[in-house]
């Protein structure tokens, strides 16, 4: 369905440089971007590529209107956002029917609300409820006791062990396994010996678990992801951690047991952080960092172990020059030498 400019901006509360009545049917990257398209710019460094589009728009920030002078412009206080919105109108979420496929298999004493989709060979076990407009997809698995939320989606083969809840509007992706066994063992005398894990998993309202993540249950109480939160792909979440509400965990980043990140926190990719520690609100950890001790509210880290973000950019510029500060002190020494034997 074609939106003329003019309703995008209305929409987005913006405003239009160019013709308003131009129609547009979708939202394009800038290379494949035709001339019934909108494509847009939310970072500087693609305007050349925003001039050179074929798009017959452009949705950009008041910041860019100047360099794409001669366009049809929409233009928004956050092109980010604005992008965001627009994505949602043109390619809305596909409805699925409500009920249980034949296929699936759901215990005595679960319930299911009548508006929730289960669908083909999914299992929901004892006791468990699945909410309003909820969906378990094919082949997911929900265990004993556990209540998937409101409008709560559980991709294909996602797994919730027993006891784990899902809060409303909570979005699982394939291959997710939640409520797994924390890794606790005690070793005496070369053999490890298990032990039970007994806790569960909480995740609150609106949050996101990529595929093949895993959020282990807790050894007793809880782990708990806040609300909001977002969890990439292949990210490991140990036993009893408690992530606060609206954290980024990016992919491949690893947190250690009873580990407590507060609220806002960022792990970038492959990030680690150790066991038993605490990560303020707002804590920032940069890509392949190892945070091995706790971090105060508001700082960023970087590094093996990670440190402050200018102290490690700091040592990282004198890494650089270690061979140059090396040949100056075999010359200084070789130096010192001469004059030692004139003396």
């Amino acid at each position: 369905m074609a939106h003329r400019l003019a309703e995008l901006a209305e929409l987005l509360e913006g405003r239009v440089e160019g013709d308003p009545e131009r129609e547009i049917d979708a939202l394009q990257s800038l290379e494949a971007a035709g001339a019934r398209d909108l494509s847009f710019l939310t970072h500087a460094r693609y305007r050349q590529r925003a001039a050179a589009s074929r798009a017959g728009a452009l949705l950009v920030g008041e910041g860019d209107v100047a360099a794409l002078a001669g366009h049809d412009l929409l233009i928004v206080a956050d092109a980010p956002l604005g992008v965001a919105r627009l994505l949602a109108l043109f390619h809305p979420p596909l409805q699925r029917e409500p009920g249980v496929h034949p296929t699936a298999i759901v215990a005595v004493g679960a319930e299911v609300d009548a508006s929730a989709h289960v669908g083909p060979y999914a299992v929901i076990g004892e006791g468990s409820s699945i909410g309003a407009g909820a969906a378990v997809e094919a082949l997911a698995v929900v265990g004993r006791r556990c209540r998937v939320g409101a409008r709560a989606v559980l991709r294909p083969h996602v797994v919730l062990y027993d006891g784990t809840e899902v809060g409303e509007g909570a979005e699982l992706h394939a291959g997710a396994v939640v409520g797994s066994d924390g890794f606790g063992y005690v070793t005496r005398g070369g053999r490890h010996g298990k032990v039970p894990q007994t806790g569960r998993v909480v995740l609150e309202a609106e949050v996101e678990v990529g595929a093949n993540a895993t959020i282990d249950r807790a050894t007793v109480g809880e782990t708990r992801i806040g609300a909001g939160t977002k969890i990439d792909n292949l990210v490991q979440v140990g036993h009893n951690v408690q992530v606060g509400e609206g954290s980024l965990l990016c992919g491949q980043a690893g947190v250690a047991g009873s580990a407590r990140l507060g609220k806002g926190v960022v792990l970038a990719g492959q990030a680690g952080v150790g066991g038993h520690l605490e990560l303020g609100d707002g804590v920032q950890v940069a890509a392949k960092a190892a945070a091995l001790q706790s971090v105060p509210a508001g700082t960023k880290v970087a590094g093996i172990p990670a440190v402050e973000l200018s102290r490690w950019r700091r040592e990282v510029v004198l890494r650089g020059r270690l061979e140059e500060m090396s040949r100056r002190l075999e010359d200084l020494g070789r130096r010192l030498a001469a004059l030692e034997g004139k003396a």
